[in-house]
């Protein structure tokens, strides 16, 4: 299994604006793309961090404080870029660890899928 680098990193945050402010404003992070998704009464902010890397800010309404899932307040999940989906999945079901059926962005087109570490961390692998 090769994972190629850190995709993105996801984080529903409990004050939209506050947390907007302080990545954006404090931080110094470039917007991307903001999107309000109505159907989810969410926000989508997604933001440069240098060239590489992004954060994808969401909001929720009322989200449960860590460690529920899903969609609850704090690190949303880690991911990783992956050149071929069913290659790791594979891997990993040899290892013994499930993954979520695979899913589609929406926004890309790109396919994904979830699964946890030993802690329960929501980890993703992105398909490049």
């Amino acid at each position: 299994m090769l994972l190629n680098r850190i995709h993105h990193i996801a984080i529903i945050c409990s004050d939209y604006e506050k947390s907007k402010h302080f990545y954006v404003e404090v931080l110094g992070l470039r917007i991307i793309r903001e999107v309000h998704r109505a159907e989810r009464q969410s926000y989508k902010l997604d933001l440069a961090v240098g060239d590489t890397y992004q954060i994808e800010l969401f909001s929720f309404p009322d989200p449960p404080a860590r460690p529920s899932r899903p969609e609850a307040r704090g690190l949303r999940h880690l991911a990783f870029e992956v050149d071929n989906l069913a290659e790791n999945i594979r891997h990993l079901a040899a290892h013994g660890i499930e993954t979520e059926p695979i899913r589609v962005d929406e926004w890309t087109g790109k396919r994904f899928t979830f699964l946890a570490d030993p802690d329960g961390l929501p980890v993703e692998l992105y398909e490049k």
